[in-house]
């Protein structure tokens, strides 16, 4: 047992719990899950699986680096994302009980693969990731490498939440129980975005 601990790669543990935590991908689909159900909610999903993956593949090729040597990109970084989750923060709050709303539609898969070129928490694990656990590889591969752990993991992370909220979908039938969900997730998500200018 203790040999096949030793044998693997600590880079996965790291990426597990880094994207596990709660952050906007989590909040987004667990609020999706709930309000749109489990199927409706798998383009989100999925989008999030990808755009996780090529944003950590990128980080393994040095997009990462030079975001950190580029103070000014890594603030516009910022301010994007602020503003952008900010939004969808307030469309979380003032949103409609998904009994009454019928107009309203979850993420799709290539608006949750843009996501998370703002998405400030998966540059952040990405670069921590690429930094403390690197594996000798030439470039290309440990892009690779990196790529497919974050992707990897981050399916079952996603699976998991995206799970949670259908599952809580029933407890939250009644429009005042909605309501409160919604707005307890969209300020957890505005003070994340808030942390990201302050």
């Amino acid at each position: 047992m203790t040999t096949f601990w030793a044998g693997l790669d600590p880079l996965f543990g790291f990426v597990f719990l880094g994207l596990f935590s709660p952050g906007p991908n989590v909040i987004l689909l667990t609020t999706s899950g709930a309000r749109f159900g489990f199927r409706a909610t798998l383009p989100h999903l999925f989008g999030v699986v990808l755009g996780v993956g090529i944003i950590a593949a990128l980080t393994a090729l040095g997009i990462g680096a030079l975001l950190l040597a580029m103070p000014v990109l890594e603030a516009g970084l910022r301010i994007a994302a602020a503003v952008w989750m900010l939004w969808m923060a307030w469309k979380l709050w003032v949103t409609a009980p998904p009994s009454t709303d019928t107009k309203a539609r979850p993420f799709t898969f290539f608006q949750a693969v843009l996501f998370q070129w703002v998405n400030p928490k998966i540059w952040a694990v990405a670069l921590a990731a690429s930094s403390a656990y690197p594996s000798g590889l030439p470039v290309a591969a440990e892009a690779l490498r990196m790529g497919l752990a974050f992707s990897g993991f981050n399916l079952f992370v996603c699976l998991f939440w995206s799970g949670t909220g259908a599952g809580l979908r029933y407890l939250l039938a009644h429009p005042q129980v909605w309501r409160i969900f919604a707005r307890v997730m969209a300020a957890v998500l505005a003070a994340f975005a808030v942390s990201l200018v302050i």
